[in-house]
């Protein structure tokens, strides 16, 4: 496989690690999204102090109000993730 379609398994093979723990296996319930976050993306979360960010980012991924994350919302937090630390990189080369 190429680096993108290796990349692409891994981002699904991550999704479905944590969101086949409880529950619906489609979908991270918030206890599984934190877990999630907190283990793959420790450096990004070593920038968020409080509960209340995390509780407010759940809501903003929740598209469509059921409480818990799909992988099409899950997706778009790693594009908007994706994006910012392209254009942090960019910057700081600049």
């Amino acid at each position: 496989m190429t680096d993108l379609e290796t990349s692409m398994a891994t981002i699904i093979a991550v999704f479905h690690k944590y969101s086949e723990r409880e529950g619906d296996r489609h979908k991270l319930k918030k206890s599984e999204l934190k877990d999630l976050l907190h283990d793959e993306l420790p450096e990004l979360m070593g920038h968020v102090k409080d509960q209340a960010t995390l509780d407010s980012l759940m809501e903003s991924l929740d598209a469509d109000g059921d409480a818990e994350c799909d992988f099409q919302e899950f997706m778009t937090f790693i594009t908007m993730v994706t994006v910012c630390c392209h254009e942090f990189f960019c910057d700081e080369d600049e």
